[in-house]
């Protein structure tokens, strides 16, 4: 699966050498210099699907972009929207679960300590994309069932119906066959046999009559 990723660290050596780690893995790498420009690369049409997110950073810090990923516009303190999942992996220098604690809180998905090493760095890359790639499969999914629901014709409520002669009194008071009227309104199709009553009722008559010789 190939996406485009998002550098985001204030330090250039930093950024160069995420860079330079990603770079083999044939993914998009668009890196940014501070909060602020890294949230605008997020809130582009088609931005990154997968950020790697300093923690302290001059604008938004790494901790305040997990917020605005994770959380909906209304809960944002500013404008803007991030309308995709976004996969998050926070990259800081602090150690110790408070500080893993506090960044998985803030919504980050993953958390990588520096100095990082770059075959950790692949791996939580690799495990970001799987999680990408199941999201969207379920989305895919949902977007299907939700059509095949949007398709599906039910019948609710009273029908008229003529005591007489069984049709259905259907829109601008036109009377219909109950078959017809099933098949127009839902997923039903009709086939056609003839049971025992009405075989002796009406069928037998009617081949006992041809069976009998002219006169």
């Amino acid at each position: 699966m190939k996406t485009t990723i998002l550098i985001a660290d204030d330090d250039p050596v930093c950024r160069l050498m995420l860079e330079a780690a990603l770079a083999p893995c044939g993914h998009e790498v668009v890196a940014a210099g501070d909060g602020d420009e890294a949230w605008r690369l997020l809130e582009r049409a088609g931005g990154p699907t997968l950020a790697v997110l300093d923690w302290d950073m001059p604008g938004p810090d790494g901790l305040e972009l997990c917020r605005r990923i994770r959380l909906p516009p209304p809960s944002w303190e500013r404008g803007g929207t991030c309308e995709r999942l976004v996969y998050a992996i926070l990259l800081t220098g602090k150690v110790g679960p408070e500080s893993v604690v506090l960044g998985l809180e803030a919504g980050a998905h993953d958390y990588i300590t520096k100095p990082f090493d770059p075959a950790e760095l692949h791996a939580r890359v690799r495990v970001g994309l799987r999680v990408l790639g199941l999201q969207e499969a379920l989305a895919a999914r949902v977007r299907d069932l939700e059509e095949a629901l949007a398709r599906v014709k039910q019948l609710q409520g009273l029908l008229p119906m003529c005591c007489y002669c069984k049709r259905i009194r259907a829109d601008q008071d036109y009377w219909q066959q109950v078959e017809h009227y099933i098949c127009a309104h839902a997923d039903v199709q009709f086939s056609h046999g003839i049971c025992p009553s009405c075989y002796e009722k009406v069928v037998a008559p009617q081949l006992s009559a041809l069976r009998k010789p002219r006169v």
